[in-house]
């Protein structure tokens, strides 16, 4: 079924798991991660940026997603990530994303509510879920930087806040991850996180995932995270794959020989993940 994050989030939240959320960089890439949640049996969050939506097209992105989701049995989640531009974000809901990120972590704290609040009064009536941040993640986002100024974690009195002030479904919060880290890895600010969950009634996300050590995933999940982004280590390892089997093809052979075992190599990753954020051990 073709459901929205506020759904899939909800039912994590009773079983005590958390949804991976996974950025496809291109078409070739989506079937893989969409099998790894059907072989697994758990929901899953399609996620682009603005830029695969335009390369992509944002009406074949809804067309695969849905169908896959409604043919295979599998719920799933086309979401836009870190969309900073209304323009953008309604764009991707007229043409039926199912949930959308306004990302106004840079913006001073009013005009974060204030714009955030308007994007969710568009989406709601649309039944589209609204993802927000609060305090900034710094890193890169398929190579650009996304935030240039030094990361500020959420303050937990000014989530509570923000959250009450727009309605948002869902809540991104600074614990001390960052965007693209792939070369080390961070460490979370679980006493934080704590307090955020303690005060806030809405599902909370990690962003900048792949730089997260999995022995930490247990203690992200127990403390409301309902949502975990991972998006640079799908690339990475697809980039990798399929720069090797490229350097070795002939002119001449089909270009599925070098797409396929890149888009196998993803489709591991991700069942390995799904398999984590089930969470087992903690119902």
């Amino acid at each position: 079924m073709y459901r929205n994050l506020k759904e899939v989030t909800e039912f994590a939240e009773k079983t005590n798991m958390t949804i991976g959320s996974f950025n496809t960089h291109n078409l070739e890439m989506l079937p893989s991660i969409l099998r790894a949640a059907k072989n697994v049996g758990t929901p899953i969050s399609i996620q682009t940026s603005v830029g695969t939506a335009e390369y992509i097209g944002h009406s074949i992105l809804v067309s695969v997603v849905k169908s896959f989701a409604n043919n295979e049995m599998v719920e799933a989640v086309l979401h836009l990530d870190h969309a900073k531009d209304f323009d953008d974000i309604k764009k991707a809901i007229d043409a039926g994303y199912s949930s959308v990120m306004f990302d106004g972590s840079d913006l001073p704290f009013k005009e974060n509510v204030l714009k955030t609040k308007a994007i969710v009064e568009y989406a709601h009536p649309r039944n589209v879920s609204v993802e927000a941040e609060l305090g900034t993640i710094g890193g890169t986002e398929e190579g650009i930087t996304i935030e240039s100024s030094e990361a500020v974690l959420t303050d937990p009195e000014d989530a509570k806040k923000f959250v009450e002030l727009t309605g948002v479904d869902l809540l991104a919060v600074a614990i001390g991850t960052n965007h693209g880290q792939y070369k080390s890895k961070t460490n979370c600010n679980i006493p934080l996180l704590k307090r955020i969950h303690s005060v806030v009634d809405v599902p909370l996300v990690v962003h900048g995932g792949t730089g997260v050590r999995e022995s930490e995933y247990p203690n992200l999940i127990n403390n409301g995270i309902r949502k975990f982004n991972v998006g640079t280590e799908l690339l990475i390892n697809w980039n990798e794959e399929a720069k090797n089997l490229f350097s070795e093809t002939p002119v001449d052979r089909s270009l599925r020989h070098n797409v396929i075992p890149a888009n196998e190599e993803i489709q591991q990753i991700v069942e390995h993940k799904l398999n984590l954020f089930r969470n087992l051990d903690n119902m």
